[in-house]
């Protein structure tokens, strides 16, 4: 049984490895651009399905896919990846001080029932947190814009990187707004019959304190 994350994203890799898994990583090349929705969680959903189905169709049988999308609802607006350094500006003038709810879709794919996609077993779902976002100065906006980190993910920041510096609190799982909910995953996963422990590569070392 093949593990593989249909995704580009380092953030997204580092989550799984972090957690235990090694999954092979491929890039849908699914156009983004291309959907329409009338909610942002119904686009963050769509998106996944997508991917993970596109991912799916090239790995054949005996795979399990995992797909996901990340968006984040401001006022209603679907904000993705900012188009350049004058939208990210925009946003983090708009952002700031504020709450905004990130939503991601999930979607696994379990092609071991067969090639075909009428023999696959598709479960989905979209995790929402809240994020309250700092009142940050024009000075850090510039400086975060400089770090090129804005322009390539979706809502314009991240929680562990350096936008991780302006976000005051989230409400929900901190794993979906780095781009995949364990918990949610996890849940997915036994519906498709397979838990995260026989996924494990190597059961990780207990965490060690001072």
């Amino acid at each position: 049984m093949r593990l593989v994350l249909a995704s580009q994203s380092p953030a997204r890799l580092a989550t799984l490895r972090a957690a235990g898994l090694e999954p092979e990583q491929i890039v849908s090349g699914v156009d983004e651009d291309g959907f329409n929705a009338a909610s942002p969680a119904e686009l963050a959903l769509q998106l996944a399905i997508a991917k993970a189905q596109t991912v799916a169709a090239n790995v054949g049988k005996d795979a399990i896919v995992i797909g996901c999308d990340s968006v984040l609802d401001f006022g209603g607006e679907a904000l993705g990846k900012p188009a350049d350094v004058d939208e990210a500006r925009a946003r983090w003038r708009a952002m700031r001080g504020k709450d905004g709810v990130l939503v991601t879709g999930h979607c696994v794919v379990d092609t071991r029932g067969g090639a075909d996609p009428d023999d696959w077993n598709v479960v989905l779902d979209v995790n929402p947190t809240m994020v309250r976002f700092a009142e940050v100065s024009d000075e850090e906006i510039e400086g975060y814009l400089a770090s090129g980190e804005p322009l390539q993910v979706a809502g314009a920041f991240t929680l562990d990187g350096l936008g991780g510096w302006f976000v005051e609190s989230i409400v929900g799982d901190p794993s979906n707004v780095v781009g995949i909910s364990l918990p949610l995953i996890r849940r997915l996963l036994g519906e498709v019959g397979v838990t995260v422990p026989e996924l494990w590569k190597s059961h990780p070392s207990p965490a060690k304190t001072d």
